[in-house]
């Protein structure tokens, strides 16, 4: 990993230059996903499969873009008894912390005794993204799809990449069943995300699209933003670690090479600690820790190209550093943690104490683990419930309340120079 010290020469602009946003925007990667968006909306089917041809190297007709409801339950079915049990535990903790937090409807009466209020209704029709490449994320079914279902979403559609045989991952399959989605279609990539934006022969259009992705994925959802809603754009993991001399070095280390593990080369790691002994210890512990690791090579070079350990001068700096960046995930290991979990503001997810490492907010916590990164945890929040529902406002008034709100509608109308507002009021009044 790579040092920075607050003793180094311009450490200043080392830590400004760090806190810059990651942005996946490429506009190479951008031309690219533009033109496969254009070849969906224009051939449909046609294109996906001619796409499916080119990144995955699978040769699919139209009829099997689909998978068959049988398939999924075959996929749960030959499920591990251990994985029905993890799936089944995350998606109740997921389910209990969507619906403790869901918008509910409310009224009540303003000051002219007007009935004023919200109501909060699902999506008819949502689409959800699951990544499938280096490591086919089960979990991210459970953090996505089930949101839906708890919101009452009756359409979920779920897009996730095949093989070059046109398989998905069983395991990954059984959970998007499970989770509760009610069509799945064996597709990857932007062209996923065109094909629920725009729909095709085989897939109709949905109204918001749901899930993380590669840049691609995110590229598309930011290109059919407006056409569709989006829920946020959640790219390769983030994790810091703030941490003292308390801080257990085996802990910060294994929690590191967690989310440098994740395959793309763009996961972004760091650790602020004022301790010069735990970065030693620290250093020492990845080193020994990768030697375990299927992964190895792909963590090397992760931390190579974006693995920070910053030797900070208190640990407010920290706090300052943690805001600026605005981690995806931040794991505090102090002797005292309040003050710095109340003055973190911009993380997606904070994860307090050593008991306590993002696999359980990746796994089964509750809170959903789709969370912005790049730097957008300071604009936006992580993927809620909420999210899958439509706010609409209510007004109901009857002649009382309308009549000791006529002044101040006449005022309004006159100052704006708009004199049929203020008649579509008086009329009702003098009839």
């Amino acid at each position: 990993m790579n040092l920075i010290q607050h003793t180094d020469a311009k450490y200043n602009k080392k830590l400004e230059k760090l806190s810059k946003a990651s942005s996946l925007f490429d506009p190479n990667i951008e031309l690219q996903t533009r033109e496969i968006i254009r070849k969906v909306e224009l051939d449909g089917d046609k294109a996906i499969l001619k796409l499916a041809r080119q990144f995955d190297n699978a040769s699919l007709k139209a009829a099997e873009l689909q998978i068959h409801p049988k398939e999924i339950l075959k996929a749960w079915s030959n499920a591990l008894p251990k994985t029905k049990r993890a799936i089944r535990l995350a998606k109740s903790n997921v389910k209990s912390f969507a619906l403790s937090s869901i918008r509910k409807n409310w009224k009540t009466q303003n000051t002219q005794g007007g009935i004023v209020g919200e109501k909060f209704d699902p999506f008819k029709r949502v689409g959800i993204y699951i990544p499938g490449g280096t490591a086919p994320l089960a979990s991210t079914s459970v953090m996505t799809i089930t949101l839906a279902k708890a919101a009452g979403c009756p359409e979920i559609v779920a897009c996730t990449p095949c093989d070059k045989n046109g398989k998905v991952n069983p395991d990954l399959l059984a959970a998007i069943g499970n989770a509760g989605a009610t069509e799945v279609y064996r597709i990857g990539g932007a062209q996923a995300i065109a094909a629920m934006g725009y729909g095709t022969k085989t897939i109709k259009p949905t109204q918001k699209i749901f899930g993380p992705g590669n840049a691609y994925v995110v590229a598309a959802k930011r290109l059919l933003f407006g056409r569709v809603s989006i829920d946020l754009l959640p790219g390769p993991s983030e994790l810091l670690i703030l941490a003292d001399y308390t801080a257990n070095p085996k802990y910060v280390a294994a929690d590191l090479l967690a989310q440098a593990e994740h395959g793309s080369g763009h996961e972004r790691v760091w650790l602020a600690t004022t301790s010069k002994s735990l970065i030693h210890k620290v250093q020492q512990e990845i080193e020994q820790q990768l030697l375990s690791l299927s992964r190895a090579q792909l963590i090397k070079k992760t931390l190579k190209n974006n693995g920070w350990i910053i030797h900070v001068k208190s640990i407010s700096e920290g706090i300052t550093l943690a805001n600026d960046l605005a981690p995806e995930h931040c794991e505090l290991m102090l002797k005292s943690t309040t003050f710095a979990a109340k003055e973190i503001k911009t993380a997606g997810a904070i994860f307090i104490g050593p008991w306590t490492p993002t696999v359980l907010g990746d796994y089964l916590a509750g809170p959903s683990h789709t969370l912005p990164t790049g730097g957008a945890g300071a604009s936006f929040s992580g993927l809620t419930v909420d999210m899958f529902q439509r706010r609409t406002s209510i007004v109901q008034y009857n002649k009382n309340s309308l009549a000791r709100s006529l002044e101040t509608i006449k005022t309004f109308s006159e100052l704006e120079g708009l004199d049929g507002h203020g008649s579509s009021a008086e009329i009702r009044l003098n009839n």
